[in-house]
Formats: C-alpha cells, structure tokens, sequence
C-alpha cells in the first residue's frame, strides 16, 4: 500500500492507463505474434475437397432422377448390342426381322396385300415386278413405302415408268411403263439386250431375242437407232444385212449374210446406200465373189474379190495374154 492507503497495483494500472503511447506500442507488439499464430494455424491445416467429402455423394444421390441407373444400364446394354450387329455385319438380318415382325402385327390386325394387280408388263412376269418393288409374301398393306417401291421399280433397267398405289384395307395397283427390246450390242465379246435409248436391259441369254438386230461397238448403242431408221428405207439393202458395226465412233460398215464387208462413209451414207441398192438390183453385187467394197471415197467404188475369184481372174488375164505373144512371134 500507500501512504494514501491505495494498492500499488491500482496504482500502477491507472499509470498505464494514463500513458496513451505505451498502451498502442505493446498492442502493436502483440499483433504480429498473434497473425504469425494464425497463420501457422492455417499452414497446419488441411483442405477438404469435394471428393473426400462425403456430403456431395448425398447430395448428388438426392437430386439425381428416379430410375437414372437403370435407364443407364439400358442404354450400355443397347449400345454394346448395335454395336455388335454393326461390327458382326448382322444390319441387314436385324432390320429385315423387325421389319417382319411389324408386318406381321399389321397382317394379324387386317392389313395384309389381298390382292395385286399389274398393268403394263410385257416382258416382266408378276413375280419379278413385285420382288423388284420389294413386294413378299410377309408385306402388309399399312407399312408398304409406296414411294420406295415405285423407286425401285423405276431402277430397274426394263421399266421406264412406274405408279404405285395402296387401295386400303388390302389392295395394290401397280402401272409400270416397259421399255422395248430394240437390238442386240455387242462390245468387248459380249452381247446385250438394249432398248431403243441405248439402255442395257439385260445380258443376251434368251432366245427370244435372236431376231433382234446386231449392233457391234463402241457407242453403236445409242446411235444405232437413227442408222436402222435410215437402212429401213433400202429395203434391197436391209434384207441382206447381218451386223452394222461403228467404227471409231465415227462411221458404220455393213456385214452383209454372205460374208462381204460394205465400208460406208462418214458423211452422206444416204447416197451411198441408195448406190448400193441400184447396183445390187442392176448387177446383182451382193451375189458376186467378193468379200468388201469400199464407199470410203465419194467418187469411186471398189470391190475386193475372193481368193479363188482374184485367182480365177488372173488366169483369164494369163490365159489373153498369151496369144498375143505367140501370135507376134
């Protein structure tokens, strides 16, 4: 105590107290150690990340749908089914079952084809124009692309033109436009059924067509229609003719039944088919020993005899030459 009956310690507070300056320097003193704790305190801890945490796996689970994993599920097993089909090249066989099998739910309801009816084929049967159109026996009425058929019709070589109709609950009517066999086009030592337009419609195979002009060529098939058209006006000529054959894409020669060769020029083959049936009618040309003539040039003919008549020939002129000979002796 005191004199004054006071505690120093009192005492010794209220000088503290009393002085301003010193009370700021020692809490100054004290900050930087209190932030250098703080901050060991945060270098010693460890952060929780998101993934260690269990509560965003809750949350996650809580907010997900009802009957996500299973949808899930569905979709893996889908994807590794297709694929499988696509890697196994089993596309065609699954889209065909399903196919079959939608029909068939129709066919069970009333929607199976009846009845067909056709218009327009010639060289067709009903049997190849329904399985061009992609008609069977498993097709329904109500899952029939009518479309699509009608496209397939028309891409087969024969039919120029198609019309496909559905007449519910089980009728179909099928109008097709055939084109017609024109001559036989040989290239390459292979012959072929075309079409006036030059269309291949098949390969020559059937007997039925053994009738049918020969054109022989590169290119004859699309030009061999205005030639014909132009040889039916010589009727003495077109009798006699066996193939026409285009050469070089440029002009035609005629093989004739008896073996001759009739090389006809580039321009005004009329004049020289009209020259070729006056002289067969005057002189008998084609019936001659000969195995070519040549209209190559405008203002000539030249016929190219056989060997025997090409021999035969030069003996007569041997045989006229000599007594001349003896004769001047």
């Amino acid at each position: 105590m005191d004199g004054g009956g006071r505690l120093s310690r009192s005492l010794g507070r209220t000088r503290s107290q009393s002085n301003p300056q010193q009370v700021r320097a020692a809490s100054a003193a004290q900050r930087p150690r209190a932030r250098g704790q703080e901050s060991a305190r945060r270098t010693n801890v460890t952060p929780i990340t998101r993934q260690e945490d269990p509560r965003w796996i809750s949350e996650l689970e809580r907010r997900r749908p009802r009957g996500f994993g299973l949808a899930a599920t569905v979709v893996m097993l889908l994807g590794a089914v297709v694929l499988g089909v696509m890697k196994g090249g089993h596309t065609d066989e699954v889209l065909g079952a399903l196919s079959d099998a939608r029909n068939a739910a129709a066919n069970s309801v009333g929607f199976r084809i009846t009845s067909v009816a056709i218009t327009g084929r010639k060289q067709l049967t009903q049997d190849e124009v329904l399985a061009v159109g992609g008609v069977n026996g498993r097709s329904s009425l109500l899952f029939l692309d009518a479309a699509s058929a009608r496209d397939k019709l028309k891409a087969d070589p024969w039919i120029s033109d198609a019309t496909v109709q559905k007449l519910y609950p089980g009728q179909l009517q099928i109008d097709i436009t055939e084109r017609s066999p024109f001559a036989l086009w040989q290239e390459n030592g292979r012959v072929s059924v075309i079409s006036a337009d030059g269309t291949v419609l098949e390969p020559y195979v059937a007997r039925r067509f053994v009738s049918l002009p020969l054109v022989v060529g590169k290119g004859a098939e699309t030009r061999a229609k205005d030639f014909l058209g132009l040889l039916a006006q010589y009727p003495q000529v077109k009798s006699q003719v066996k193939a026409i054959v285009f050469v070089g894409e440029r002009r035609w020669n005629l093989r004739l039944a008896d073996g001759i060769d009739v090389r006809l020029p580039e321009f005004e083959v009329e004049k020289a088919l009209a020259t070729l049936s006056k002289m067969d009618k005057e002189t008998g040309l084609f019936s001659r020993d000969i195995t070519a003539i040549d209209m190559r040039l405008p203002d000539r003919l030249t016929v190219r005899l056989s060997e025997e008549a090409a021999k035969a020939r030069n003996d007569l002129l041997k045989d006229k030459k000599t007594p001349k000979k003896a004769g001047s002796a």
